[in-house]
């Protein structure tokens, strides 16, 4: 092995007849980083994406969603929570909401669509974004609610105004059937960081909700959060055993399966597309090898005559590739590495809240995936190597000299 990488080292760095061999080896090593460092940065743009738009969303929804298939509000709720609470060690919280679709009032004559969902805001282990509201405090008593910050604004509503909640629900009244509806104080306004959950959401506590939509001592389901968010599968599977059929246990990849199968989806397609950028780049190695076989048949006739066998040969020619993808493989990482790092300090790329939810693109460097991308480089580049030493090990030292 040292003798076959004192020559190979020789024919990549030294002699003036290399030149031109020499600079398809460098632009070998170019095109094999710039693949290299594209499929980095592609699939940190994509990893960094999914798992915000995951973080956003899971801040403010559950990882198990438990519900009463039979009737509308889960009744009997404290019993199931307490229930689930001990027979689950993965389980951090389980807080009982109500959630409803509501109409939203503001000044003058605007009107807005919202979700609107009751909580128990006393309990601890609420969403973070709910520790630090943009305005305001959380609501106190049951004729004060919370605003996400976009729907604020579209409304015209700060702290301390008065808003009108109408409910789809009918109630009978000296008018005939009408929906019900209740006047709220906005205690606060706070801003989870998703786009639509604050373009569309209203907040208020748990009892104030029950009493707007008329469900007495019930809630609509169970919001579960737990410890490992990809646990959620197989506690949910070992919940529906213990539940029953007669509640629904639902997860965080069931609520958003169209959204994150979409997004495995493009990631899959474009790692075997950029992939193709490292392969174009290894034709170099392959037409930059075979050039040296040609030019260096008399220096192989010249080492099979003396005695060195085909393997060496062919072990010399596949070393001078394997060089050549490992410098530019290395390459191409520091280069994908070093912009996900500055991409992300600087917040380089800016895009529209309101179309991608988060306001600039994070860069996630995921260790499988850059795992994948080094072995997929070094694989490929290896692999182009195999024609060209092969060829090399078959030069015949008769072939070799008799010009000479």
């Amino acid at each position: 092995m040292k003798f076959a990488w004192f020559i190979a080292r020789r024919y990549l760095a030294k002699g003036r007849k290399n030149s031109f061999i020499s600079i398809i080896s460098a632009v070998s090593i170019l095109g094999i980083a710039i693949g290299v460092a594209a499929l980095i940065i592609a699939l940190a743009l994509i990893s960094g994406f999914q798992d915000d738009i995951r973080d956003r969303i899971l801040s403010s929804s559950a990882h198990l969603m438990v519900s009463d298939r039979f009737q509308e509000g889960f009744a009997g709720f404290r019993e199931r929570e307490s229930e689930i609470a001990r027979a689950f060690p993965e389980i951090k919280t389980v807080t009982p909401v109500v959630h409803g679709t509501v109409l939203v009032k503001g000044r003058g004559r605007d009107v807005a669509g919202a979700v609107l969902r009751g909580l128990d805001l006393e309990r601890p282990g609420r969403e973070k974004w709910l520790e630090d509201l943009d305005l305001g405090r959380l609501p106190q008593g049951d004729n004060e609610l919370l605003l996400g910050r976009e729907m604020a604004v579209r409304l015209g509503l700060f702290s301390g105004d008065s808003c009108l909640v109408v409910t789809p629900q009918a109630a009978l009244s000296p008018m005939g059937i009408m929906p019900r509806f209740r006047r709220f104080r906005v205690a606060g306004i706070f801003r989870s960081g998703l786009y639509e959950f604050d373009n569309g959401t209203v907040i208020t506590g748990l009892g104030a909700a029950q009493k707007l939509f008329a469900l007495k001592d019930r809630v609509h389901y169970l919001q579960v959060n737990l410890r490992d968010i990809f646990a959620a599968d197989r506690v949910a599977e070992a919940m529906r055993r213990r539940l029953g059929a007669r509640y629904s246990v639902i997860t965080w990849k069931e609520l958003n399966q169209s959204l994150y199968s979409a997004l495995r989806l493009e990631k899959t397609v474009l790692f075997f597309t950029l992939t193709l950028i490292i392969v174009v780049a290894s034709l170099n190695i392959v037409a930059g090898l075979i050039l040296m076989v040609m030019q260096k048949i008399k220096d192989i006739g010249i080492l099979l005559s003396f005695g060195v066998s085909a393997a060496q040969v062919r072990r010399i020619f596949f070393l001078q590739g394997a060089v050549i993808g490992i410098l530019g493989t290395a390459l191409g990482a520091a280069l994908g590495l070093g912009f996900c790092h500055l991409a992300n300090r600087f917040e380089l790329i800016k895009v529209p809240a309101e179309i991608y939810q988060v306001g600039f693109v994070p860069f996630r460097v995921n260790g499988v995936d850059l795992a994948a991308v080094v072995f997929a480089s070094l694989l490929i580049s290896f692999g182009a190597t195999l024609i060209p030493s092969r060829k090399a090990a078959a030069v015949s030292v008769v072939d070799a000299v008799k010009y000479e």
